[in-house]
C-alpha cells in the first residue's frame, strides 16, 4: 500500500461513513504526532506545529491553506506566534473520513519540507 500521503482523496458524500474505530487505530499508526479530539461531539484530527517565529508559522499556514484549496478539503487552522494548530475532519459527515488522514499526512510532509 502506498504511503498515506500519496493516496488520492475521494469525493465525499453526505452519506459517506466515518472511519471505524479499527480503521482509525490503523491510520493513526501512520500519524504519530496527531491526536483524535472531540469538538462539539465531532471527532477531529489535531496537531500543533512549532516554529521559531510568527513569519515561519504564517508561511506554513499559507502552504496548508494552498493544499486545502487544491483538494477542496479545508481544515481549521489557528495561527499564533511560533505555532500553528491544524484540525482536519469532514464537515459533511460530522466526523473523520480517510481523506482527513491523507490530508494530515500531507500536512506533515509540508512541515518536513
Amino acid at each position: 500500500m502506498p504511503a498515506l500521503e500519496k493516496e488520492q482523496c475521494e469525493a465525499c458524500r453526505a452519506d459517506a461513513p466515518t472511519v471505524t474505530p479499527e480503521e482509525q487505530d490503523t491510520l493513526m499508526q501512520e500519524l504519530p504526532d496527531w491526536e483524535v479530539i472531540k469538538v462539539d461531539g465531532v471527532n477531529q484530527l489535531r496537531r500543533e506545529f512549532r516554529f521559531r517565529n510568527f513569519v515561519q508559522a504564517q508561511a506554513f499556514t499559507n502552504r496548508v491553506a494552498d493544499l486545502a484549496e487544491e483538494e477542496g478539503h479545508h481544515p481549521a487552522i489557528l495561527l499564533e506566534f511560533g505555532k500553528a494548530t491544524v484540525r482536519w475532519w469532514t464537515h459533511k459527515i460530522h466526523g473523520l473520513h480517510r481523506n482527513d488522514f491523507i490530508m494530515a499526512a500531507r500536512t506533515d510532509r509540508l512541515f518536513e519540507e
